[in-house]
């Protein structure tokens, strides 16, 4: 059975996926004391989600990084409520946290027009602060993009993701046998011929350690936070990421894998999943496959092929295990 479909692709260039920025709000104004007056409030700055930005245009439109809004109006014997600073709305992508620089979480955005105060603007003089207006919040925030895609694809590198976007969408990730070929995400849409869309996010490599941040981990795992499904590929001959690596089966591999997840995050391992299993084309792998499924199926009896310390706490059960082998340019399910 082939996966046949009509493809859509969006590209996101020179992908950036974190961004610092100072903001701060406007002060507020002065107030009149011999009459009474109350100074305006000093601008907020929010960020505010937009379809069509990315976290890159924001950079090239804004280098220097800053935000300020604007001052509260003073009081006067024509207007003894001073008028408010005008706001400032940082609009960036869907799928932002907005966080401080210790990692604090101010808000997320999931949808456009979802918006989050970033910087508050100051008070503007009156009675209870002796006419004196107070500064609005200053400070630096981070905007730090998850992708939102209904699967991504999860495997140490070289396990054929890259090659599998490329075949199902028109994404063109760069595809070579070293490590971290995967350097940004790299999304594909698979338009079916009923019009439902799936995208498909193919996502930096993992390696063992990643939950530690090792090799480009956090990059990785923090987009797998925001997908609906995962799709698991790993090369049924086995990986080894280096000479100085130990060699992993498939199925060590799933197991690393699983715990590389469940580390960094153990919800992560409650998304639906499925298994690719990846160069089935290769001699000899019709055994491996069935010694695959066996431990698979019986996956506490074979705990001892790993160190205690690397086997998951729970084993993952995937909804479907498909084999895949290239022919005419095209993956085919293997029957």
């Amino acid at each position: 059975m082939v996966w046949s479909s009509r493809i859509c692709y969006r590209k996101y260039g020179n992908f950036v996926d974190n961004l610092r920025l100072y903001v701060r709000g406007g002060s507020g104004g002065m107030g009149l004391p011999r009459l009474g007056g109350q100074g305006g409030k000093g601008g907020n700055i929010w960020v505010t989600a937009k379809d069509g930005i990315t976290l890159k245009k924001i950079k090239d439109k804004y280098p220097h990084k800053r935000f300020v809004a604007g001052a509260g109006a003073n009081s006067s014997i024509r207007a003894l409520n001073g008028g408010s600073g005008e706001d400032v709305a940082i609009f960036a992508p869907p799928g932002i946290v907005v966080t401080t620089d210790e990692g604090a979480v101010i808000g997320e955005l999931n949808a456009e027009g979802e918006k989050v105060l970033v910087a508050q603007g100051g008070h503007g003089g009156s009675h209870g602060s002796g006419f004196l207006p107070s500064k609005g919040k200053a400070w630096h925030v981070r905007l730090d993009l998850k992708l939102i895609a209904d699967v991504g694809l999860v495997g140490f590198p070289n396990a054929g993701k890259s090659s599998l976007l490329s075949t199902i969408s028109h994404a063109k990730p760069q595809i070579a046998n070293y490590p971290f070929t995967t350097l940004r995400p790299e999304i594909g849409k698979v338009m079916y011929d009923d019009y439902r869309q799936v995208s498909v996010a193919d996502l930096p490599g993992l390696i063992e350690g990643a939950h530690m941040n090792k090799g480009m981990g956090h990059k990785f795992l923090k987009h797998v936070e925001r997908t609906k499904q995962l799709m698991f590929v790993v090369d049924i001959c086995g990986f080894q990421l280096s000479s100085k690596t130990p060699f992993r089966s498939a199925f060590q591999t799933v197991q690393l894998l699983t715990k590389e997840l469940e580390l960094y995050k153990e919800e992560l391992l409650s998304k639906p999943a499925l298994l690719v299993v990846n160069k089935m084309d290769l001699p000899e792998t019709e055994l491996l496959l069935q010694q695959l499924l066996e431990q698979l199926e019986n996956q506490d009896d074979y705990k001892g092929l790993l160190p205690e310390e690397l086997v998951p706490k729970s084993s993952l059960r995937f909804k479907h295990v498909v084999p895949i082998l290239r022919r005419n340019r095209g993956w085919e399910w293997k029957s």
